[in-house]
């Protein structure tokens, strides 16, 4: 082993000299490999914020997402409140429980007549002029 401790130093040596000038070099250029790899990595930061899994234009979807479901609960909310006051008006009040039994079942008072207009006749299909195959 000490037999080729010679080599080794020289090799080391060789390699050492071979290293040096771009060793040299990249501690010259340390400030601009330093900006370019910031640039870098602030370019691939900004592609994951817009673009990622929850990057800004997932958030701006779910945000519209969100605000629709909002209008849509809010008008849930309108509908169940009049269906609400429908249902306590024909619990409670006389005039509406006539009113609904008079269109629904068609009732009538002694002496009224009730008009039922004509079934509307089912439109007949357009004339096909086109050859038949």
């Amino acid at each position: 082993m000490a037999e080729r401790a010679p080599q080794a130093e020289a090799l080391a040596a060789s390699w050492m000299l071979s290293v040096r000038p771009l060793a040299t070099r990249v501690y010259v250029l340390r400030r601009r490999i330093a900006t370019v790899a910031v640039a870098v990595l602030a370019g691939l930061l900004f592609l994951h914020v817009m673009f990622g899994a929850n990057g800004m234009i997932v958030y701006k979807q779910k945000r519209t997402e969100y605000e629709s479901l909002q209008k849509r609960v809010i008008q849930e909310q309108q509908e169940n409140e009049l269906y609400t006051q429908k249902i306590q008006g024909l619990k409670t009040d006389e005039k509406a429980i006539e009113k609904e039994a008079r269109e629904q079942l068609r009732y009538a008072r002694p002496g009224e007549y009730v008009y039922v207009p004509p079934a509307a006749a089912s439109p007949l299909p357009p004339a096909n002029h086109s050859a038949k195959k």
